[in-house]
């Protein structure tokens, strides 16, 4: 999960209720015939943020984005950017670019051509236009392959001949839809820090559209979560994490153990929980918004479960038992899978901290599954 700098932390402008957005969608809807892609949207996006759209195929995030390009009208609905109404104005006469997933790069330019391409369409002078390039492909590290064709490049190369002719136009703002799906794993994480400090360096505003979870915790400064063209929750990475406000975005974000329950005792400072399927009563050291014998559920990430032969101090409460059923060993960590006495399969990771430990687990071993108070989240839809 990727920490923005503490400068931006510090200012937040979404916390701030005298923040001005820069970008706001007002009940947006889009609709193609019968099927509806976007319903009911409204977001505000601050300057300077980088933004992601978070969501599976067909969630209506590209839909989104193209509407704010101006590629696509809203059936109902305002699109505000910098306080303007965008309602009818043509994509060329917005301040904003867009970065498709298919780099698309013209296979007869050079990378300085392509790069200086929109500039002349705009009939920028030849002398900006050199200047303007030439500082581009030294942000982009590219200055030294000005000359070279696309099929001469790497894939993270023409990845970043894209994003450089997308920035030198000097758009205020900049929509990218899927701009690492085409990059191997570890290309793409490296390219992930290169377009963070590069937004950090030249302030335009990005949203930035994927359905990679990883990325969007990596890149964002905040998140929307989306689910059949509705934005379901907005927040930082962390927020998004520790306390989603949903079963969907706590199943759709990372991995979850979710066990379904009832109110047997609760006041301002905890609930109990009875969870069948955990065969134990669940103690959560805060009060929730739920009357007794509610229905709700509790996520519990695989990180915040303690696993072992030996059992808790108090094993009545948070505390299941089971047997390991599979081990995924991933280097940094093992991944446990353990079917609890009721027949319910838990995942719990643990961190390989040291490479050959005395109280290694292993298949068929008889374990106590245990965890702070603090650890569950409660839901209630």
């Amino acid at each position: 999960m990727h920490d923005r700098k503490p400068e931006t932390l510090v200012t937040e402008p979404w916390r701030d209720p005298t923040a001005v957005p820069y970008i706001s969608l007002r009940h947006v809807t889009k609709r193609f015939g019968n099927f509806t892609a976007v319903s009911e949207v409204s977001l505000d996006v601050y300057r300077q943020e980088l933004f992601c759209l978070l969501g599976g195929s067909g969630c209506g995030k590209s839909t989104l984005l193209r509407m704010l390009a101006g590629f696509e009208e809203p059936t109902s609905g305002q699109i505000f950017i910098d306080g303007q109404d965008m309602a009818g104005i043509p994509p060329y006469r917005r301040p904003v670019n867009m970065m498709f997933q298919s780099y698309a790069l013209f296979p007869h330019m050079s990378v300085e051509d392509y790069v200086a391409f929109g500039l002349k369409q705009d009939a920028t002078p030849r002398r900006e236009i050199r200047e303007r390039v030439a500082a581009m492909l030294e942000l982009v590290k590219l200055s030294a392959f000005s000359r070279r064709k696309p099929h001469q490049l790497s894939g993270g190369q023409r990845q970043r001949v894209a994003l450089a002719r997308s920035l030198v136009k000097e758009p205020k703002l900049l929509l990218l839809d899927e701009p690492l799906g085409a990059l191997d794993r570890k290309l793409r994480e490296s390219t992930q820090y290169e377009l963070m400090n590069l937004q950090d360096k030249l302030g335009v505003t990005f949203i930035v559209v994927t359905h990679d979870q990883e990325e969007a915790m990596m890149l964002a400064s905040r998140i929307g979560v989306m689910n059949l063209g509705h934005i379901v929750q907005v927040g930082t990475p962390t927020e998004i994490y520790e306390f989603p406000t949903s079963r969907f975005v706590a199943d759709f974000i990372g991995s979850v153990n979710m066990f379904a329950g009832q109110v047997i005792a609760e006041d301002s400072h905890f609930v109990r929980i009875a969870a069948p399927e955990a065969g134990c009563t669940i103690f959560i050291d805060h009060g929730v918004a739920a009357p007794p014998n509610a229905q709700l559920w509790v996520a519990l990430r695989p990180e915040k479960i303690n696993i072992s032969r030996e059992p808790p101090a108090n094993p009545t409460e948070n505390c299941m038992q089971g047997v390991v059923d599979g081990i995924a060993y991933m280097g940094d960590m093992s991944v446990f899978h353990v079917k609890l006495d009721t027949g319910r399969m838990v995942n719990v990771t643990r961190a390989n901290l040291i490479r050959h430990a005395e109280d290694t687990l292993t298949w068929d071993d008889r374990v106590w599954l245990h965890w702070h108070p603090a650890s569950g989240v409660v839901l209630t839809t």
